[in-house]
């Protein structure tokens, strides 16, 4: 079957997603997501995650193939390199990215990006930056943080239970900022976009959400226990400290309000209910009300 990424726009017009361009991949990406430049000072780029990191360049609303960079960490047994899981744009330094895998590592790339928009010039090859073994088992996920400015700090979690942090100005050691009792898999984390001190996180085939505050190391703040089937995303509302949206197999889409944490939350305070199972999640940063969902071949934008 074909993989593509689909590149879609609400027309306010007919009030309806309108595919504005799209483009086929070899293997089917695990993440997707365009540059964070708030400043529009970049180029307007677009990256994904697979077999690779590739970068995008969207000229004149068509994709152009503009990098390529394979994880070099294990290659010399292989043409190829390890698969990729994750990836996560810098805010704050938006030329790094980055890069989760399942060969132990993350990878932090500076993608040099130096040319002016409108130009069809391509970005410069990718630099690492810096590469280092985060974990004993595959990295799932990596996610930088905003805590003390935002531009040096990340976080990762992996087959081996833990959450760890990270300090690209002292890479020689790490944080762990929780171990799962059980050593169960951790799937995937999220900051809170407001309090930069409190992480969410699930474990593989998990129905359970956990709430950390970092700042109380391997405690849990709380826990959301509504969903019926295993958690599939978590996103933080963009414009709150205390609204978080959780997806999963049950095809709900729940929202929760955090406000009197760490009291029990027993009850999210929206629920939605999708026509599959949600695979994908998102808060939009810009368009704060809005929530996009994904299940079986189907995009929807949730007003809130």
């Amino acid at each position: 079957m074909n993989s593509f990424v689909s590149i879609v726009q609400l027309r306010d017009d007919i009030g309806e997603l309108v595919e504005t361009t799209s483009f086929p991949l070899d293997f089917p990406a695990n993440a997707v997501g365009f540059i964070p430049d708030t400043e529009n000072i970049y180029p307007d780029l677009l990256a994904t995650t697979s077999d690779c990191l590739r970068l995008w360049r969207i000229v004149d609303g068509k994709a152009q193939p503009d990098s390529v960079m394979h994880n070099v960490a294990n290659m010399q047994n292989s043409q190829f390199g390890s698969a990729l899981t994750s990836f996560d744009w810098n805010e704050v330094e938006p030329r790094f990215i980055g890069v989760s895998s399942v060969d132990t590592t993350c990878t932090i790339y500076d993608v040099e990006v130096g040319a002016a928009i409108g130009t069809t010039k391509p970005t410069a090859p990718f630099t690492v930056k810096t590469q280092l073994i985060a974990h004993d088992k595959p990295v799932h996920d990596i996610e930088f943080s905003k805590i003390n400015g935002g531009r040096d700090h990340f976080a990762t979690v992996g087959a081996d239970g833990s959450a760890r942090m990270f300090d690209l100005r002292h890479l020689n050691h790490s944080t762990i900022v929780y171990e799962d009792p059980q050593k169960e898999k951790l799937q995937r984390l999220s900051w809170n976009k407001q309090e930069h001190y409190f992480l969410a996180l699930f474990a593989e085939n998990s129905q359970e959400v956990q709430i950390l505050d970092i700042r109380m190391p391997c405690n849990i703040l709380c826990r959301l226990r509504n969903h019926n089937g295993p958690v599939n995303g978590i996103a933080w509302a963009p414009h709150s400290p205390h609204h978080i949206c959780t997806a999963g197999d049950d095809s709900q889409a729940l929202i929760w309000d955090l406000q009197h944490a760490p009291r029990p939350v027993e009850d999210p305070i929206l629920a939605y209910t999708a026509g599959g199972e949600v695979n994908q999640i998102h808060w939009g940063p810009v368009h704060s009300n809005w929530i996009a969902i994904c299940f079986n071949k189907t995009l929807e934008i949730l007003r809130v």
